[in-house]
């Protein structure tokens, strides 16, 4: 598994797309402290309606969105890039603690440093209420994508 470094700007269609896999990996652990690796200290993000900078920041984001959002699993795909740039698509389920299933859908505009760690994140989330036989997506015991 590639780690958030291995893979820096300028990026190509591979690259690119070894880059949003490497994401959807990292996301699908659910641990705050890996996924932060991928972005610089001061790294500057926009999630729904919150803005906020840095790990430290990121880390207590992840923290409350994984107490809330209930067997998360994700899915990336890429859809643009540029020299130092990602777009995505995504879709990810999840469950609150009544057991109300959700899918989520949205796009993310990334920028990177020259190392290759995620300076700038930009994503813009819906959800949807799903029943749980509606789902796509899985733990990777089950298979990850239906």
């Amino acid at each position: 598994m590639a780690s958030p470094t291995d893979i820096r700007p300028p990026f190509t269609r591979e690259s690119a797309l070894a880059k949003v896999q490497a994401a959807e990996d990292a996301w699908n652990t659910r641990d705050p402290e890996r996924v932060a690796l991928a972005y610089t200290e001061d790294s500057e993000w926009r999630n729904r309606g919150e803005f906020f900078r840095g790990r430290a920041a990121i880390k207590g984001f992840l923290r409350r969105k994984w107490a809330k959002e209930l067997g998360y699993r994700l899915m990336k795909e890429l859809w643009a890039f540029t020299d130092n740039r990602i777009s995505v698509r995504f879709e990810y389920e999840w469950h609150d603690a009544s057991g109300q299933w959700y899918r989520a859908h949205g796009n993310e505009h990334w920028e990177f440093d020259d190392d290759g760690l995620m300076h700038r994140r930009d994503a813009s989330i819906n959800d949807v209420p799903i029943e749980e036989h509606e789902r796509r997506y899985r733990a990777a015991s089950q298979g990850t994508r239906e």
